[in-house]
C-alpha cells in the first residue's frame, strides 16, 4: 500500500487493535478474510465501499445492513471502520481486511505461545509443496472442489500445527487472490515476522546448521541489520559448502556453489 492507504490503514488497525482486546482472534481472523473474499468476487460492492467520494456513515451502514449478524461484533466493528476510511484504490480494501486477518492469526498464535511455530510451519508447507508435484497440483488447481482442498490440507496438517498456521494455509489454498501459493507464504510469514518487529532470513546450507550455528548467525544478523532475525533453514546439496542467507530483494551468499558461479561470470566477463 502506499500514501493515502498506508495512512487509511494504520488508522484503521488502530481500531482493530481496540476490539481484538478483547475478541475471539480465531473467529476474528476467519471472519475478516471472509469479507476480503465476498468483496474480491462482488466488485460493485467493493467498488461502492472503497469509493472515497461517498459518505463514510452511507457506506457504514451498507456494511450493517449485510453483515450484521453474520459475522462477529469486532469484525463488523473492523469493517466498518475500513469501508469508512479512504482508499487510493478499491482493491486496497481488500488487501487491507486480508492483512488484519492474518495480524489476527498471529496474535492468536502468539497468545498460545505458538508464533515461532506459525512461522516455522508456513514455510516449511511451501518446501513440501515445492517438492510434491502432485500434492502442489491438488492444493492450486483453481478446479478443485473448494471442500476437497479443505479436507485434504485438514488430513495432511490437522493438529500437527498451530489453528493459526492450518487457517492461513487454507486461506491461500482456497483463496490465492491472484497469488502463487508460494508468494503468498511470503507475505503470511511477513507479516506474522512483523508482529514482533522481526526480520526473516532464509538460510539455504550443504549440511543441517548445529544449534551453535543457528545462534551464532542470528545473533551476527541481529547485530547487523539491528533487528531480530528469525531463520528459516533449508538443506540444499546444491550450494556443496557454506549457506547462504536472504533477507528480502539482499542475498549474503558463501556457499561454495555461489563462489564458482561467481568465477564463472568474471571468465565470462
Amino acid at each position: 500500500m502506499r500514501g493515502l492507504s498506508r495512512s487509511s490503514f494504520a488508522a484503521v488497525e488502530e481500531r482493530f487493535n481496540a476490539v481484538a482486546a478483547t475478541a475471539d482472534l480465531g473467529r476474528l481472523a476467519e471472519d475478516l478474510f471472509a469479507v476480503a473474499v465476498l468483496l474480491d468476487r462482488e466488485h460493485g460492492l467493493r467498488r461502492n465501499l472503497g469509493d472515497p467520494a461517498r459518505p463514510a456513515e452511507q457506506k457504514a451502514d451498507v456494511v450493517r445492513s449485510l453483515l450484521d449478524g453474520k459475522i462477529s461484533d469486532a469484525a463488523l466493528e473492523t469493517v466498518i471502520a475500513a469501508v469508512s476510511a479512504k482508499w487510493s484504490r478499491s482493491v486496497d480494501l481488500s488487501d487491507a481486511l486480508e492483512r488484519l486477518s492474518v495480524i489476527a492469526s498471529a496474535a492468536e498464535a502468539e497468545s498460545l505461545g505458538r508464533l515461532d511455530d506459525v512461522e516455522d510451519e508456513l514455510f516449511r508447507f511451501g518446501r513440501i509443496v515445492d517438492a510434491n508435484l502432485a500434492l502442489r497440483l491438488a492444493v492450486v488447481d483453481p478446479a478443485a472442489p473448494v471442500e476437497a482442498k479443505r479436507g485434504l490440507l485438514n488430513d495432511l496438517l490437522g493438529d500437527r500445527v498451530a489453528p493459526a498456521s492450518l487457517r492461513l494455509i487454507t486461506q491461500l489454498a482456497l483463496h490465492p487472490r491472484g497469488r502463487s501459493l508460494e508468494r503468498g507464504l511470503e507475505e503470511y510469514i511477513q507479516l506474522v515476522a512483523e508482529q514482533r518487529q522481526q526480520l526473516v532470513a532464509v538460510v539455504r546450507s550443504a549440511v543441517p546448521l548445529t544449534d551453535g550455528q543457528r545462534q551464532r548467525l542470528a545473533s551476527w544478523l541481529r547485530t547487523t541489520y539491528g533487528r531480530d532475525v528469525h531463520l528459516n533453514t533449508e538443506v540444499d546439496p546444491r550450494v556443496l559448502g557454506g549457506f547462504s542467507v536472504r533477507l528480502g530483494d539482499e542475498l549474503i551468499d558463501s556457499t561454495i556453489a555461489g563462489r564458482i558461479e561467481e568465477v564463472r561470470r568474471r571468465l565470462a566477463g
